[in-house]
């Protein structure tokens, strides 16, 4: 049975010594829920491949509590501590060339020389970090391709006994992903949590770069984040066979991702939406999942990001 963590000094104390036994244990960030693993320890990144079902082409993050902990698994410039110095801890990704004596397994960079580092913010995340002593691997907690976890019951509902604990503590505030960025030169791999609008205030324009068919980091994969019904994006009504998801002033719509029209409250409720949505739909008998347009604008780039991948040919 997954074993259910409080959040308190006794449920980290576990969840550490879990993973230092080679076991994955999901714990909530600002952003998800992660699943997580010893990054050092080859067998345990293995088997969180195994639990999601994810290809072992697809890298992962490496969570760390500070900058003082990245700076041990990954080389930084002036330019990534300025970035570090202004967003950590938070949701930004730092895409990094890896430090060879690290002793990262090679699963977690799908054996690129670059590794992808975070300093998540979220209090029981950070806990958990300190308590364990190293980097911890770490993507959603979900199976591969699916709808992204916000609480524990989602984890539990995707993974099910595939992992031996999750650390309990609520909805995320953040509701995606984190933002990736690659430097030298700077190159934007994922919207996420941190704002592109914040990242080019410092760095200029961002070109945006990845490859699904070889990751260089996490989210480059063109079907993701799907729900079981197909999905339609830019739905201004609805049609006979649909769950609509509106957003701003969308009367009738079955779910609303912000009834203000904000960007940062769709992507709190983005995954748990998809999740609703897809119950209700199989509950009624319907075939797909509407959702009304989002502006490209702070953190709605990343919630359309994800809508499309989610809308993507499975």
């Amino acid at each position: 049975m997954t074993e259910i963590l409080a959040p308190g000094p006794e449920g980290l104390a576990r969840g550490a010594a879990l993973l230092a036994e080679g076991r994955l244990v999901a714990f909530p960030t600002e952003t998800v829920y992660g699943l997580g693993g010893d990054a050092r320890n080859s067998a345990a990144v293995a088997a969180i491949y195994a639990a999601k079902g994810r290809p072992s082409f697809n890298p992962l993050i490496a969570h760390v509590p500070d900058l003082a902990a990245a700076e041990r698994i990954a080389v930084f410039s002036d330019r990534a501590r300025d970035l570090a110095a202004r967003f950590w801890p938070g949701p930004l990704t730092l895409v990094l060339p890896l430090r060879p004596e690290a002793g990262i397994s090679d699963l977690v960079t799908a054996g690129l020389d670059t590794l992808a580092v975070r300093v998540p913010a979220h209090p029981v995340a950070q806990g958990l970090l300190r308590a364990f002593g190293g980097p911890v691997a770490a993507p959603s907690a979900n199976p591969s391709g699916r709808i992204s976890p916000t609480t524990a019951a989602h984890v539990i509902e995707g993974l099910g006994n595939r992992i031996a604990a999750v650390v309990e503590d609520g909805p995320c505030q953040v509701g995606v992903e984190s933002t990736i960025l690659s430097l030298d030169p700077p190159m934007l791999l994922r919207p996420g949590g941190v704002a592109v609008e914040d990242l080019e205030a410092l760095l200029g324009p961002l070109p945006t770069g990845g490859n699904a068919a070889k990751p260089n980091a996490p989210g480059q994969l063109t079907s993701h984040y799907a729900p079981g019904a197909a999905v339609r994006l830019g739905a201004a009504t609805r049609q006979p066979d649909e769950i609509w998801i509106g957003f701003g002033d969308t009367p009738g719509a079955d779910l609303n991702l912000s009834p203000a029209g904000d960007p940062t409250e769709a992507a709190q409720h983005l995954f748990a939406a998809l999740r609703a949505a897809d119950r209700m739909a199989a509950e009624r008998g319907l075939s797909r999942i509407a959702v009304a347009p989002v502006p490209e604008t702070g953190l709605g780039r990343a919630v359309n990001d994800r809508l499309r991948r989610a809308a993507a040919p499975r």
